[in-house]
């Protein structure tokens, strides 16, 4: 879980060790919750933008689509990324997060979803990239790296672990996330989590 990019299924740890399949994935759940997120806030040029994650299903795709389960994510430009499992993408919804996420007066990347329209009344500076008129990149100005999260994210629960229902999603998120934002570490990702092992109270 530490070192493969594509996470590892509880299958696969119940044929390594040998422990019954019940066992491998509690294994797997205490283990990613060592991998929660920090609560510093994101600062510089962040991107902003979501995603739905859920099985193959006939009708619409992307915002809106049926039995879907929709998250935000936030990602400053060669740091780190939050992304956090919602229950929709309303304004309400999805504005604490950012407010919470993001430190004030740093740039602010989306594309022109309504929910993010007002972004610059929060004390951001924020510019738009029109996907709608198949802009994806003007200049400084694009969501491709939170994209590339997404990639990553949904290749690995597709081809790893098939599905996830959704009350177990944000802890596989947050797998995903602890090793992008540990990507540059000079120590390695096994002894960081021994590390947190360690710190835990007794």
């Amino acid at each position: 879980m530490s070192t493969s990019k594509n996470g590892v299924s509880a299958k696969e740890i119940q044929r390594q060790t040998g422990v019954t399949y019940k066992t491998a994935w509690r294994m797997q759940r205490q283990i990613r919750l060592l991998m929660k997120p920090g609560n510093d806030p994101l600062k510089g040029t962040v991107e902003i933008d979501d995603t739905y994650v859920g099985g193959m299903r006939p009708g619409k795709r992307g915002r809106g689509a049926s039995g879907k389960t929709p998250i935000l994510g936030m990602v400053e430009r060669k740091g780190a990324v939050k992304a956090s499992v919602v229950d929709d993408l309303k304004k309400r919804t999805v504005k604490p997060i950012i407010l919470d996420g993001i430190e004030k007066d740093s740039e602010v990347f989306t594309d022109e979803f309504l929910s993010y329209r007002d972004i610059k009344k929060y004390d951001f500076d924020h510019d738009v990239v029109k996907h709608h008129i198949k802009e994806y990149v003007r200049g400084n100005v694009h969501t491709n790296t939170i994209e590339g999260f997404w990639s990553q994210l949904k290749r690995s629960i597709h081809g790893t672990y098939h599905s996830v229902s959704p009350q177990h999603l944000q802890l596989y998120v947050d797998e995903f996330a602890w090793r992008y934002n540990h990507r540059k570490s000079p120590t390695s990702l096994f002894e960081l989590l021994l590390r947190k092992v360690v710190e835990m109270p007794v």
